[in-house]
């Protein structure tokens, strides 16, 4: 194995080598930080007091989604069903390799 760079900029062990100036990143970065930093200034709490009460409404309502969006931003999204169990799993490996 080499440690030369290759035209991709990593090594032979498929890292960065040193002095790689990497990519040139999200084109976009910029634009959507204007465009986000517009709506932040655009909306006041009156305005999210106004949306988030219409959203409870029609979550209270029936609207399905309306109830899925309530819940998803105050409960959280809900894991995946075998998260625990992996999540047991590891901790046990990790237990078990620890003593």
């Amino acid at each position: 194995m080499t440690n030369a760079p290759s035209p991709n900029g990593r090594d032979g062990r498929g890292r960065f080598a040193p002095g790689w100036k990497g990519g040139p990143g999200n084109p976009y970065a910029a634009q959507v930080a204007r465009l986000r930093a517009e709506m932040l200034n655009a909306v006041t709490p009156d305005d999210m007091r106004a949306i988030v009460s219409r959203l409870v409404e029609l979550a209270k309502g029936g609207d399905v989604r309306a109830i899925k969006e309530v819940f998803d931003r105050t409960l959280g999204r809900p894991q995946e069903p075998d998260f625990i169990e992996r999540l047991e799993a590891i901790e046990a490996a990790l237990a078990v390799g620890g003593k």
